[in-house]
Protein backbone atom coordinates (compact mmCIF):
# COMPACT_ATOMS: atom_id res chain seq x y z
CA UNK A 1 0.00 0.00 0.00
CA UNK A 2 0.83 3.66 -0.94
CA UNK A 3 0.36 6.05 1.53
CA UNK A 4 -0.07 9.88 -0.53
CA UNK A 5 0.25 13.27 1.68
CA UNK A 6 -1.60 16.18 1.07
CA UNK A 7 -3.49 15.43 -2.25
CA UNK A 8 -5.94 17.22 -4.47
CA UNK A 9 -9.18 15.02 -4.26
CA UNK A 10 -10.87 16.75 -7.38
CA UNK A 11 -10.13 13.02 -9.54
CA UNK A 12 -12.75 10.82 -6.71
CA UNK A 13 -15.30 13.23 -6.54
CA UNK A 14 -17.98 13.55 -9.36
CA UNK A 15 -18.86 17.23 -8.74
CA UNK A 16 -14.95 17.97 -9.83
CA UNK A 17 -14.14 20.07 -6.03
CA UNK A 18 -10.38 20.63 -5.86
CA UNK A 19 -10.42 20.09 -2.00
CA UNK A 20 -7.28 18.44 -0.27
CA UNK A 21 -6.51 15.64 2.11
CA UNK A 22 -3.91 15.30 4.28
CA UNK A 23 -3.98 11.21 3.74
CA UNK A 24 -4.84 9.09 1.22
CA UNK A 25 -4.24 5.58 0.36
CA UNK A 26 -6.54 2.72 -1.88
CA UNK A 27 -7.43 -0.80 -0.35
CA UNK A 28 -7.29 -3.50 -3.01
CA UNK A 29 -8.34 -6.83 -0.96
CA UNK A 30 -9.59 -7.51 2.69
CA UNK A 31 -6.35 -8.16 3.97
CA UNK A 32 -5.18 -4.37 3.08
CA UNK A 33 -8.07 -2.44 4.27
CA UNK A 34 -7.50 -4.31 7.80
CA UNK A 35 -3.73 -3.15 7.48
CA UNK A 36 -4.97 0.33 6.91
CA UNK A 37 -6.84 0.05 9.17
CA UNK A 38 -3.93 -0.45 12.23
CA UNK A 39 -1.61 1.91 11.10
CA UNK A 40 -1.08 5.14 13.42
CA UNK A 41 -1.67 7.70 11.10
CA UNK A 42 -5.55 7.05 10.95
CA UNK A 43 -5.79 6.08 14.96
CA UNK A 44 -5.77 10.27 15.37
CA UNK A 45 -7.33 11.10 12.59
CA UNK A 46 -10.84 12.07 10.64
CA UNK A 47 -11.93 9.56 8.53
CA UNK A 48 -13.55 9.16 5.01
CA UNK A 49 -13.86 6.37 2.77
CA UNK A 50 -14.95 6.73 -0.87
CA UNK A 51 -15.64 4.92 -3.68
CA UNK A 52 -16.92 6.41 -6.84
CA UNK A 53 -17.04 9.98 -4.97
CA UNK A 54 -20.22 10.35 -6.83
CA UNK A 55 -23.01 11.00 -3.63
CA UNK A 56 -19.96 13.60 -1.48
CA UNK A 57 -19.98 17.39 -1.86
CA UNK A 58 -16.66 18.27 -0.55
CA UNK A 59 -17.32 21.54 1.21
CA UNK A 60 -13.38 22.37 2.14
CA UNK A 61 -10.03 20.25 2.69
CA UNK A 62 -10.69 17.25 4.64
CA UNK A 63 -8.60 17.41 7.28
CA UNK A 64 -7.88 13.48 7.87
CA UNK A 65 -7.19 10.20 5.74
CA UNK A 66 -9.22 9.25 3.31
CA UNK A 67 -9.60 5.39 1.80
CA UNK A 68 -10.74 4.50 -1.58
CA UNK A 69 -12.47 1.36 -1.42
CA UNK A 70 -10.90 -0.39 -5.14
CA UNK A 71 -11.66 -4.05 -3.82
CA UNK A 72 -12.77 -5.47 -7.35
CA UNK A 73 -14.04 -8.93 -8.50
CA UNK A 74 -17.33 -10.87 -9.27
CA UNK A 75 -17.80 -14.28 -8.24
CA UNK A 76 -20.99 -16.79 -8.54
CA UNK A 77 -21.65 -18.00 -5.12
CA UNK A 78 -24.92 -19.99 -6.13
CA UNK A 79 -26.38 -20.84 -9.23
CA UNK A 80 -29.76 -22.91 -10.47
CA UNK A 81 -31.53 -23.40 -13.38
CA UNK A 82 -33.77 -20.38 -12.06
CA UNK A 83 -31.38 -18.20 -10.49
CA UNK A 84 -27.63 -16.85 -9.49
CA UNK A 85 -26.13 -15.27 -6.73
CA UNK A 86 -23.34 -13.04 -7.44
CA UNK A 87 -20.91 -11.60 -4.91
CA UNK A 88 -19.36 -7.85 -6.54
CA UNK A 89 -16.32 -6.63 -4.95
CA UNK A 90 -17.51 -3.17 -2.72
CA UNK A 91 -14.94 -1.46 -5.69
CA UNK A 92 -16.87 -2.52 -8.46
CA UNK A 93 -18.31 0.22 -10.61
CA UNK A 94 -22.34 -0.17 -10.02
CA UNK A 95 -23.13 0.18 -13.93
CA UNK A 96 -20.14 -2.02 -14.78
CA UNK A 97 -21.80 -4.43 -13.06
CA UNK A 98 -25.24 -3.72 -14.25
CA UNK A 99 -23.93 -4.39 -17.35
CA UNK A 100 -22.14 -7.42 -16.47
CA UNK A 101 -25.86 -8.69 -15.39
CA UNK A 102 -27.25 -8.18 -18.48
CA UNK A 103 -24.59 -9.21 -20.91
CA UNK A 104 -25.60 -13.08 -18.89
CA UNK A 105 -29.33 -12.28 -18.98
CA UNK A 106 -29.67 -12.26 -15.17
CA UNK A 107 -32.75 -9.83 -14.42
CA UNK A 108 -33.25 -7.63 -11.67
CA UNK A 109 -30.86 -4.79 -11.84
CA UNK A 110 -31.92 -3.37 -15.45
CA UNK A 111 -33.75 -0.48 -14.42
CA UNK A 112 -30.27 0.43 -12.18
CA UNK A 113 -28.53 0.83 -15.40
CA UNK A 114 -26.48 4.06 -15.28
CA UNK A 115 -26.49 5.01 -11.33
CA UNK A 116 -23.33 6.17 -10.80
CA UNK A 117 -20.94 5.07 -8.05
CA UNK A 118 -19.53 1.93 -6.55
CA UNK A 119 -21.60 -1.04 -6.02
CA UNK A 120 -20.63 -0.93 -2.11
CA UNK A 121 -21.97 2.16 -1.45
CA UNK A 122 -25.44 0.70 -3.45
CA UNK A 123 -26.84 -0.43 -0.24
CA UNK A 124 -25.64 2.00 1.78
CA UNK A 125 -27.88 3.89 -0.19
CA UNK A 126 -30.84 1.74 -1.28
CA UNK A 127 -30.14 2.69 -4.69
CA UNK A 128 -33.29 2.80 -7.02
CA UNK A 129 -34.88 3.95 -9.72
CA UNK A 130 -37.47 3.75 -12.02
CA UNK A 131 -39.54 1.73 -9.44
CA UNK A 132 -37.22 -0.97 -8.28
CA UNK A 133 -34.27 -0.29 -5.24
CA UNK A 134 -31.65 -2.70 -4.78
CA UNK A 135 -33.27 -4.13 -1.95
CA UNK A 136 -35.49 -6.94 -4.13
CA UNK A 137 -32.52 -8.72 -5.31
CA UNK A 138 -30.38 -8.28 -2.00
CA UNK A 139 -28.92 -11.44 -0.42
CA UNK A 140 -26.49 -10.14 2.05
CA UNK A 141 -22.97 -8.12 2.51
CA UNK A 142 -19.53 -8.10 4.00
CA UNK A 143 -18.41 -5.60 5.92
CA UNK A 144 -15.22 -4.31 7.94
CA UNK A 145 -15.98 -2.49 10.91
CA UNK A 146 -13.47 -0.19 11.56
CA UNK A 147 -13.21 0.12 15.19
CA UNK A 148 -11.62 -3.79 15.38
CA UNK A 149 -11.01 -4.39 11.68
CA UNK A 150 -13.58 -7.41 12.02
CA UNK A 151 -15.43 -9.04 8.63
CA UNK A 152 -19.80 -8.75 9.49
CA UNK A 153 -22.08 -10.31 7.38
CA UNK A 154 -25.40 -8.14 7.16
CA UNK A 155 -28.54 -9.82 5.74
CA UNK A 156 -31.49 -7.94 4.05
CA UNK A 157 -33.44 -7.44 7.84
CA UNK A 158 -29.92 -6.17 9.10
CA UNK A 159 -29.62 -3.64 7.19
CA UNK A 160 -32.96 -2.26 8.05
CA UNK A 161 -33.74 -0.58 4.37
CA UNK A 162 -36.16 2.51 3.88
CA UNK A 163 -36.36 4.99 0.92
CA UNK A 164 -32.68 5.78 0.06
CA UNK A 165 -31.66 4.44 3.48
CA UNK A 166 -30.38 2.01 5.35
CA UNK A 167 -28.43 1.37 8.60
CA UNK A 168 -25.54 2.56 7.04
CA UNK A 169 -26.64 5.84 7.47
CA UNK A 170 -27.83 5.77 10.27
CA UNK A 171 -26.40 3.83 13.72
CA UNK A 172 -23.83 2.10 11.56
CA UNK A 173 -22.79 5.34 9.72
CA UNK A 174 -18.94 5.81 9.77
CA UNK A 175 -18.73 2.29 11.50
CA UNK A 176 -18.24 -0.28 8.76
CA UNK A 177 -16.53 -0.43 5.21
CA UNK A 178 -18.38 -2.66 2.83
CA UNK A 179 -16.55 -4.93 0.72
CA UNK A 180 -18.77 -7.28 -0.85
CA UNK A 181 -22.40 -7.72 -2.05
CA UNK A 182 -24.07 -10.79 -2.79
CA UNK A 183 -27.14 -10.18 -5.01
CA UNK A 184 -29.69 -12.74 -6.21
CA UNK A 185 -30.66 -12.55 -10.29
CA UNK A 186 -33.07 -14.29 -11.85
CA UNK A 187 -32.20 -16.47 -14.76
CA UNK A 188 -35.31 -17.07 -16.19
CA UNK A 189 -39.30 -15.55 -15.85
CA UNK A 190 -38.15 -12.42 -14.82
CA UNK A 191 -40.81 -9.96 -14.86
CA UNK A 192 -39.81 -6.70 -15.94
CA UNK A 193 -40.77 -3.42 -14.06
CA UNK A 194 -42.07 -1.26 -17.12
CA UNK A 195 -44.46 0.51 -14.70
CA UNK A 196 -43.29 3.95 -15.16
CA UNK A 197 -43.95 5.78 -17.91
CA UNK A 198 -40.76 7.37 -19.27
CA UNK A 199 -39.88 3.50 -19.62
CA UNK A 200 -43.39 2.60 -21.54
CA UNK A 201 -42.96 5.56 -23.49
CA UNK A 202 -39.07 5.08 -24.83
CA UNK A 203 -40.12 1.47 -26.08
CA UNK A 204 -42.82 2.47 -27.96
CA UNK A 205 -40.86 5.08 -29.51
CA UNK A 206 -38.41 2.64 -30.57
CA UNK A 207 -41.28 0.45 -31.75
CA UNK A 208 -40.55 -2.14 -29.36
CA UNK A 209 -43.62 -4.09 -27.42
CA UNK A 210 -41.92 -7.29 -26.24
CA UNK A 211 -39.08 -6.19 -24.53
CA UNK A 212 -35.86 -7.93 -23.07
CA UNK A 213 -33.96 -7.06 -20.36
CA UNK A 214 -31.20 -5.52 -22.59
CA UNK A 215 -34.06 -3.35 -24.34
CA UNK A 216 -35.35 -2.24 -20.44
CA UNK A 217 -31.68 -1.32 -19.84
CA UNK A 218 -31.16 0.51 -23.17
CA UNK A 219 -34.34 2.77 -22.39
CA UNK A 220 -33.50 3.86 -18.71
CA UNK A 221 -30.11 4.46 -20.44
CA UNK A 222 -31.52 7.08 -22.94
CA UNK A 223 -33.87 8.44 -20.07
CA UNK A 224 -31.50 9.14 -17.79
CA UNK A 225 -28.86 10.77 -20.34
CA UNK A 226 -31.70 12.77 -21.70
CA UNK A 227 -32.26 14.49 -18.03
CA UNK A 228 -28.68 14.33 -16.36
CA UNK A 229 -25.66 15.58 -17.18
CA UNK A 230 -22.46 13.71 -17.65
CA UNK A 231 -20.14 14.11 -14.23
CA UNK A 232 -17.61 14.05 -16.75
CA UNK A 233 -18.66 17.00 -18.82
CA UNK A 234 -20.45 18.82 -15.75
CA UNK A 235 -19.32 18.23 -12.06
CA UNK A 236 -22.46 16.66 -10.32
CA UNK A 237 -23.60 13.79 -8.35
CA UNK A 238 -27.38 13.12 -9.73
CA UNK A 239 -29.90 13.91 -7.77
CA UNK A 240 -28.92 16.11 -4.92
CA UNK A 241 -32.96 15.79 -2.58
CA UNK A 242 -34.54 12.57 -1.59
CA UNK A 243 -38.56 13.09 -2.97
CA UNK A 244 -40.22 13.72 0.03
CA UNK A 245 -42.93 11.72 1.07
CA UNK A 246 -46.06 13.46 3.46
CA UNK A 247 -49.45 13.01 4.65
CA UNK A 248 -52.18 12.08 2.38
CA UNK A 249 -54.19 14.73 4.16
CA UNK A 250 -51.42 17.38 3.52
CA UNK A 251 -51.35 16.45 0.21
CA UNK A 252 -54.84 17.04 -0.76
CA UNK A 253 -54.77 20.16 1.25
CA UNK A 254 -51.93 21.21 -1.27
CA UNK A 255 -53.61 19.76 -4.34
CA UNK A 256 -56.82 22.66 -3.47
CA UNK A 257 -54.20 25.14 -4.02
CA UNK A 258 -51.45 23.42 -6.45
CA UNK A 259 -54.20 21.22 -9.01
CA UNK A 260 -51.04 19.99 -11.14
CA UNK A 261 -49.02 18.81 -7.64
CA UNK A 262 -47.94 15.22 -9.18
CA UNK A 263 -47.78 12.08 -6.48
CA UNK A 264 -47.71 8.92 -6.01
CA UNK A 265 -49.50 7.11 -3.12
CA UNK A 266 -46.91 4.86 -1.21
CA UNK A 267 -49.11 3.57 1.58
CA UNK A 268 -53.09 4.42 2.79
CA UNK A 269 -51.57 7.62 4.06
CA UNK A 270 -48.62 8.68 2.44
CA UNK A 271 -47.65 10.54 -0.60
CA UNK A 272 -44.25 10.35 -2.20
CA UNK A 273 -43.88 14.41 -4.57
CA UNK A 274 -41.19 14.77 -6.68
CA UNK A 275 -38.61 17.18 -5.69
CA UNK A 276 -37.84 18.38 -9.16
CA UNK A 277 -41.27 19.50 -9.59
CA UNK A 278 -41.09 21.30 -6.34
CA UNK A 279 -37.59 23.38 -7.17
CA UNK A 280 -38.77 24.20 -10.22
CA UNK A 281 -41.79 25.62 -8.91
CA UNK A 282 -40.04 27.44 -7.16
CA UNK A 283 -38.04 28.89 -10.04
CA UNK A 284 -34.79 27.79 -9.62
CA UNK A 285 -34.70 25.33 -12.76
CA UNK A 286 -31.70 26.35 -14.52
CA UNK A 287 -30.57 29.41 -12.00
CA UNK A 288 -26.33 30.00 -11.76
CA UNK A 289 -24.00 31.40 -9.48
CA UNK A 290 -21.46 31.82 -11.17
CA UNK A 291 -19.30 28.63 -11.38
CA UNK A 292 -22.62 27.01 -10.05
CA UNK A 293 -26.06 26.24 -10.62
CA UNK A 294 -29.12 24.17 -10.94
CA UNK A 295 -29.22 21.86 -14.30
CA UNK A 296 -31.17 23.43 -16.90
CA UNK A 297 -32.64 20.04 -17.77
CA UNK A 298 -33.33 18.64 -14.29
CA UNK A 299 -33.96 20.42 -11.32
CA UNK A 300 -33.07 18.26 -8.82
CA UNK A 301 -29.08 17.94 -10.27
CA UNK A 302 -26.82 20.88 -9.01
CA UNK A 303 -23.78 21.32 -10.80
CA UNK A 304 -20.11 22.16 -11.13
CA UNK A 305 -19.40 24.08 -14.69
CA UNK A 306 -15.51 24.33 -13.69
CA UNK A 307 -13.88 25.99 -10.22
CA UNK A 308 -17.01 25.71 -8.40
CA UNK A 309 -16.24 26.19 -4.74
CA UNK A 310 -18.90 23.06 -2.33
CA UNK A 311 -19.36 25.68 0.02
CA UNK A 312 -21.28 27.39 -2.94
CA UNK A 313 -23.55 24.61 -3.81
CA UNK A 314 -24.13 23.65 -0.37
CA UNK A 315 -25.60 27.52 0.13
CA UNK A 316 -27.53 26.98 -2.74
CA UNK A 317 -29.09 23.86 -1.67
CA UNK A 318 -29.69 25.43 1.77
CA UNK A 319 -31.74 28.07 -0.37
CA UNK A 320 -33.43 25.90 -2.60
CA UNK A 321 -34.57 23.91 0.67
CA UNK A 322 -35.41 27.20 2.49
CA UNK A 323 -37.78 28.72 -0.78
CA UNK A 324 -39.75 24.96 -0.88
CA UNK A 325 -40.07 25.05 2.84
CA UNK A 326 -41.72 28.31 2.31
CA UNK A 327 -44.17 27.84 -0.03
CA UNK A 328 -45.14 23.90 -0.01
CA UNK A 329 -44.47 23.80 3.98
CA UNK A 330 -42.31 20.66 2.80
CA UNK A 331 -38.75 20.24 3.85
CA UNK A 332 -36.36 18.75 1.58
CA UNK A 333 -33.64 16.12 2.69
CA UNK A 334 -30.51 16.56 1.11
CA UNK A 335 -29.34 12.39 -0.52
CA UNK A 336 -25.82 13.95 -0.69
CA UNK A 337 -23.46 14.04 2.26
CA UNK A 338 -21.46 17.42 3.13
CA UNK A 339 -18.21 16.43 3.88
Amino acid sequence: MKILKNISLQPFNTFGINAKTQFYVEATNIAELQSILKLSELKNSHLLVIGGGSNILLTKDFDGFVIKNNILGKTIIEETSDYVVVKIGGGENWHGFVEYAIANNWGGVENLSLIPGTVGAAPMQNIGAYGVEIKEVFESLEAVEIATGKLKTFNSKDCQFGYRESIFKKEAKDKYIITGVLLKLKKHSHQLNTSYGAIKDTLMEQGISNPTIKDVSKAVISIRQSKLPDPKVIGNAGSFFKNPTIDKIDFEGLRLEYSDLPGYVVSPTEVKIPAAWLIEQCGWKGERRGNIGVHTKQALVLVNYGGGDGSEIKKLSEDIQSSVAEKFGIVLSAEVNFV
